[in-house]
């Protein structure tokens, strides 16, 4: 069972947390693709890339999507 929030939960302008195999990423995003994936920029190195290279490898049994204030 997935924890914390669906894909379509996902709000533009909304900062979230996600984890996934022991990984932690915190980004905010930036647009909505018509593919569905999302365009996102890390909050803290500001880099810029889609949701779908995160979990490229699949989800882990910790995968966690939560939003942050």
């Amino acid at each position: 069972m997935i924890k914390g929030l669906s894909f379509n939960a996902l709000r533009v302008g909304k900062k979230y947390r996600l984890t996934n195999w022991g990984e932690h990423h915190e980004f905010e995003i930036e647009s909505i693709l018509a593919n569905g994936d999302f365009e996102v920029k890390d909050i803290y190195t500001i880099e810029r890339y889609h949701l779908r290279d995160l979990i490229k490898y699949g989800k882990g049994k910790d995968f966690e999507i939560l939003e942050l204030e």
